[in-house]
């Protein structure tokens, strides 16, 4: 089985069968990533450009460590150093790099429909890496991958996701990936951070985060994202944390074995106690490093796939 697509642009275009392939195929490049010498020839001669527009630490290292350790070569740049400063257009930059005969490349834009505005006209293939409170779906795949690891399935789980759920495209990559994978998601937060219709994407709203930590699985914490708020949707962080942030007697109301997510970066004190971001059941530094291997196993599956990574 191949992806059916060239891009990897959100989850909605995945079939189940198909984030069944990626989350497989991931599990494989773990392997790799334990190795003394972690690198494998699959990708050599390949180019991939990594093009952010907006600032990122984790997602933009780990997909230039992925395409290294398949043998590619990496291409980073930024907006900020590129010729859009100058006043050229978002086609006419991505044009002028398909020129140069990238095979993939990977863009994180802080106006939502970036990425599937530039797949539309380039041959290339295109991973989005996160485009305004749009879509993140390397994320939502990570964030399956590490409840698979842990629970052994994805359906039948509840999946509580607090926090600023309006802001957050890794929210909404998550709650269609999850659902369609058979989880049942419950998202809570302050009202003011929860947006209108969301329950027509298949999450359920709760009344509080106790309601919505009940019974979970999986808590899944999200981060205040300040910089996409107009004003303030809350009276104080003291007052989230109260009443919003998970702590070790709020996470004792979900089950016994749930398990603690964040895609990062955290607040700590805030949305999560530094007690729970570092317990046994916190897997937020798995998350960090499966996240690699997910996006190895995107690089190759887009880039036609062996099934022995270590042939040419």
């Amino acid at each position: 089985m191949q992806l059916s697509g060239k891009d990897i642009l959100d989850i909605s275009s995945l079939s189940m069968d198909e984030i069944n392939l990626i989350l497989d195929t991931a599990e494989r490049m773990k392997e790799i990533n334990q190795r003394p010498v972690k690198k494998v020839p699959p990708l050599k001669g390949k180019t991939i450009v990594l093009f952010f527009h907006e600032p990122s630490t984790r997602t933009k290292l780990s997909f230039d460590i992925a395409a290294k350790r398949l043998s590619a070569d990496s291409i980073s740049m930024a907006a900020s150093s590129s010729s859009m400063v100058k006043g050229e257009t978002l086609l006419d930059t991505a044009k002028t790099l398909e020129a140069m005969n990238p095979d993939i490349i990977v863009i994180r834009h802080s106006s939502s429909g970036a990425p599937h505005f530039i797949a539309k006209h380039l041959k290339a293939s295109v991973i989005n890496g996160g485009d305004g409170m749009h879509a993140h779906p390397t994320q939502a795949l990570l964030d399956m991958m590490s409840v698979r690891q842990k629970k052994g399935r994805l359906d039948g789980l509840k999946i509580a996701v607090i926090g600023d759920i309006a802001h957050s495209r890794v929210a909404r990559s998550n709650i269609e990936g999850f659902t369609k994978m058979g989880s049942e998601v419950v998202v809570a937060g302050p009202p003011t951070m929860i947006p209108i219709g969301i329950e027509s994407m298949g999450a359920r709203v709760a009344y509080s985060t106790d309601e919505a930590v009940k019974g979970a699985d999986v808590v899944m914490m999200l981060r205040i994202q300040k910089e996409r708020q107009g004003d303030f949707l809350f009276p104080s962080e003291r007052e989230y944390a109260r009443e919003f942030g998970l702590n070790p007697k709020r996470l004792e109301k979900a089950a016994p074995d749930a398990i603690v997510m964040h895609p990062g970066p955290m607040n700590r004190g805030v949305e999560i106690s530094s007690d729970i971001a570092d317990c046994g059941r916190s897997v937020i530094l798995e998350q960090v490093s499966n996240g690699v291997a997910l996006r190895m196993a995107l690089f190759l599956l887009l880039s036609g796939g062996v099934k022995n990574v270590d042939e040419d």
